[in-house]
């Protein structure tokens, strides 16, 4: 039998490969599931923000019916937690943008040069999101998306 030199145990590299891969592995794996967390983060914010647009085109269509908007929110993100919709509003004002009023029930009478009425229909959605990664600082983020509709008034 040989007798090995205790240089030898130094310069031997049987088994590096498995030690970096060891040291790195972890590294990986977190900064993978910190991209699927990204991912659906960003995932959900893109639902919040359809399902507003979804019940604002609805309400554009039809303007008085707030629990019609709060479903067509509902029906068009089902997979976001704790999706909620704050009471939807309409209102009338001038083609311009100007002289908005609160509720149809008095109409802007002061639009310049006689222009039109339209409706304008707001609606905010928003969505809690909880990441994969718990971490201290970050225990779940809410995302809110507002949008507004005019549509062809009186």
């Amino acid at each position: 039998m040989k007798k090995r030199n205790r240089m030898d145990l130094f310069s031997n590299e049987n088994g590096a490969s498995l030690v970096e891969m060891g040291l790195v592995f972890p590294v990986f794996l977190l900064l993978l599931l910190g991209c699927v967390d990204f991912g659906r983060a960003y995932y959900l914010a893109i639902e919040v923000a359809g399902a507003a647009q979804a019940a604002a085109v609805y309400g554009s269509k039809n303007p008085s019916d707030t629990a019609g908007m709060t479903t067509a929110a509902q029906d068009d993100a089902p997979n976001v937690p704790n999706l909620s919709v704050t009471t939807p509003t309409y209102g009338c004002e001038c083609a311009d943008g100007s002289s908005y009023s609160a509720s149809c029930t008095s109409t802007p009478s002061s639009c310049p040069n006689n222009i039109g009425v339209v409706y304008r229909v707001n609606v905010t959605v928003s969505g809690t999101y909880t990441p994969l990664l718990k971490l201290p600082t970050l225990t779940s983020m809410t995302f809110t998306s507002t949008a507004s509709m005019r549509s062809a008034g009186s």
